[in-house]
This record gives structure tokens, sequence and C-alpha cells, in this order.
């Protein structure tokens, strides 16, 4: 259901800017979006697991909020993180 660390390790070098970021809104953004793309899988053979979709939920508006932020600072960063996610198609 949760990411491995070498899920985790990878999706951070395909989207880190320098070479010991890990806490940029991009790398943070793009581990929320495989946590909640994983949830989601399991969400099609459980559907009645409500403990977990709190969870999802809380995900979806942490990376809402990343987002948001990201956007007020750079837009042009935005606009390439959704696009290279297939975000808001």
């Amino acid at each position: 259901m949760s990411i491995t660390k070498d899920v985790k390790n990878q999706v951070i070098e395909d989207f880190k800017l320098s070479d010991k970021d890990t806490g940029s809104p991009e790398v943070q953004v793009a581990i929320l979006t495989k946590r909640i793309n994983n949830l989601s899988a399991h969400f099609e053979a459980n559907p009645k697991d409500h403990h977990s979709r709190r969870g999802l939920l809380k995900m979806i508006g942490a990376r809402k909020r990343h987002l948001a932020y990201l956007k007020r600072k750079d837009a042009e960063r935005y606009f390439a993180l959704i696009q290279r996610l297939g975000l808001r198609r």
C-alpha cells in the first residue's frame, strides 16, 4: 500500500533540483502523487476501507497546498511540474 524506500529514492532522483535536494516542492508533490496513485489502486480492491480514505484525502489536501505555494512563488515551475506529473488534464 505504501511506497518502498527504493521507489521513494527514485522519485527523489527524478524530481530533485540539486544534488542534496529532498524537500523542494517538486519532490514533495511527486512523492505525494506516487502515494496517492498507490492508494487509489488499493481502493479498487477495497472499496469499504474508509479509514485509509481519510488518509488519502489528507494527502490530496497536502499536495494541493504544496501546488498552491509553488504556483504563488514560481508559476513556470508549477506548470512544468503538473505537465510532468500528468495532473490537471
